[in-house]
């Protein structure tokens, strides 16, 4: 593709260059770089513990140290299951500087989603919390784990925080019993307090995994995507060009999206890393919380979900809180609702900047810019050295016009390398060079992207395509609706009906008729949801993408029940 055929490159910012220069070096290097520039500014502030980027790089060298003479050798694979604290920051530069490939894993996971990952990656070194020593202990004889090392949440408390918490856990008789003697547990301390340190020198970026980071699995099994230390690179030199006026002071980043998410590991640490911001994490959303930090820490930047932005909206103190210290708000993951968007800017007075990725690009690809033009509900413009188009859904081979419903497909330097041992995956979402999402999109004159729905989740009715999101908007609107999902259930003549699912706002009445009557006014007749289910709320991943296959699979089910009954 020429220049001239990206329109997009038009409505770049001024600064923002068509083309970058990435450099040639590992991962965490980024780290070291932000500790030579600002030794001493806060890396992480985490309750009463501060530490510095000198100190941060520090601990995660003696911690490199410790992996490395436990036995973990270059381009093993360690897995980090915890939630987001000092330690798993920590535990993730010193996986990098010893040579692995970091395997971020969901605390939250089940017996079978658990034991899929670590056997599939293959991680024979996990890094955990005593609160789920339970969940690995009955099933580590299925695993190939050889050696885990285990922290405690006092242990990310400073004196006397960190006591008093240790005491309270005491008392509730809450402190979990690992077995640390005679077996091949380690304790965290014995990582951070080494004598050796250890930087992996011999680190190859281009062909290096730095992370093998499993796809959602919300349309289908769960894949280990393979982003080399030059991916990751490349996407967060290209989100320093779009995000062109961070970094310019210091900057404090809310840490709520966990980083066993790709989204949140970019946005709410790699990235603030790279341009030597604070991190503050959040073990675990809570918006009461959120607001109160809000207040006190002052963030600069505030990465969310929709979700995220939705659920502090219904909280009591939510226009007391002063969030004058804002520059950005970052949403993503999922589509962001445009009145959502706009009464969430009308009360705060920050800015939400819309932006789009998936695990398979590093992930972001991108991006509305922070001066330009912003259109609302689209999510921007490409990166700078990002190919994106719209082809046909048959086949993906044709380019479709502007204007078009069709696949997004995407090519640049932030692209994986590929699906973890699966080259017939591989090869079915990387073609000729381009990945394809699964995203169904359009592109309009200017060059900005709009995410129709996902290619899995489209409804054909009676010959009709509809996408699910086009009614999500339109209930979305409605005044006494807080939050809404459509979804196609199986009908006997027409192949698939629209079933809308919906959570009303605290103490509202709804009823079906109400919502049928208001989508008449707004939609098509055949877009128009045929059944409406209440519910007190809609299934979600941790970063606040609604399961719409969940919901789905419960109709599915429940067809097959009544089918049986017959």
């Amino acid at each position: 593709m020429s220049d001239a055929s990206r329109p997009w490159l038009d409505n770049y910012d001024p600064s923002v260059p068509a083309h970058l220069d990435y450099e040639n070096i590992p991962l965490y290097g980024l780290l070291e770089a932000a500790a030579e520039r600002h030794p001493e500014r806060p890396a992480i502030v985490f309750r009463n513990t501060r530490l510095s980027y000198r100190r941060l790089s520090q601990l995660t060298d003696v911690a490199a140290g410790s992996l490395h003479a436990l036995g973990v050798r270059p381009g093993d694979r360690v897995a980090i299951m915890l939630p987001n604290l000092p330690q798993t920051i920590i535990a993730y530069w010193a996986a990098l500087k010893a040579g692995a490939a970091v395997v971020m894993t969901n605390p939250l996971y089940m017996e079978t989603e658990l034991t899929h990952q670590l056997c599939d990656a293959g991680a024979e070194t996990l890094i955990t919390l005593d609160l789920l020593w339970p969940k690995y202990a009955a099933l580590k004889n299925r695993l190939p784990v050889k050696r885990v090392i285990v922290t405690t949440i006092p242990q990310a408390l400073s004196f006397p925080m960190n006591y008093l918490a240790l005491a309270k856990l005491w008392r509730e008789k809450k402190l979990a019993s690992v077995p640390y003697k005679g077996t091949e547990v380690v304790r965290w301390p014995q990582i951070v307090r080494g004598k050796a340190t250890f930087r992996h020198a011999g680190v190859s970026p281009d062909e290096d995994i730095a992370l093998l980071q499993y796809t959602g699995g919300t349309t289908g099994v769960s894949k280990g995507c393979m982003l080399t230390h030059a991916t990751l690179v490349a996407n967060l030199t290209q989100c320093r060009s779009m995000l062109h006026t961070l970094g310019r002071e210091p900057e404090v980043f809310l840490g709520i999206l966990p980083y066993f998410h790709v989204y949140g590991l970019t946005v709410c640490l790699n990235f603030p890393t790279a341009i030597g911001a604070t991190l503050v994490p959040f073990p675990r959303f809570e918006p009461a919380d959120v607001l109160a930090a809000v207040n006190k820490v002052k963030p600069t930047v505030f990465p969310g979900a929709p979700s995220v932005y939705m659920a502090l909206m219904q909280q009591k103190h939510f226009t007391d809180t002063d969030f004058a210290s804002l520059k950005y708000c970052v949403s993503g993951s999922a589509a962001m609702p445009v009145e959502i968007l706009r009464r969430f800017q009308e009360i705060t007075g920050a800015e939400i900047i819309e932006g789009y990725g998936l695990t398979e690009a590093s992930p972001v690809t991108h991006l509305n810019p922070l001066n330009g033009k912003r259109k609302p509900g689209t999510i921007g413009l490409p990166f700078p050295d990002t190919d994106a188009r719209i082809v046909d859904m048959e086949l993906g081979g044709i380019e479709l016009p502007p204007g078009k419903v069709g696949e997004l497909v995407i090519r640049g330097p932030q692209v994986m390398k590929g699906y973890w041992n699966r080259p017939d995956d591989t090869a079915q979402v990387l073609r000729n060079g381009w990945l394809y999402t699964g995203d169904i999109a359009t592109m309009d004159e200017e060059g900005y992207f709009t995410i129709v729905d996902r290619k899995k989740d489209l409804i054909i009715s009676a010959g009709y395509n509809i996408y699910p999101r086009e009614i999500d908007e339109v209930l979305y609107q409605h005044p006494r609706i807080k939050e809404a999902v459509t979804v196609g259930i199986p009908h006997k003549t027409r192949g698939e009906v629209v079933k809308a699912f919906v959570v009303p706002k605290n103490g509202a009445k709804l009823d079906k008729a109400e919502i049928i009557a208001f989508c008449k006014e707004k939609l098509a007749a055949y877009k128009v949801p045929r059944q409406v289910e209440f519910r007190a709320d809609l299934p979600k991943t941790l970063v606040g993408k609604v399961l719409r296959r969940a919901l789905k699979e419960e109709e599915l089910a429940r067809e097959r029940t009544e089918r049986s009954r017959r």
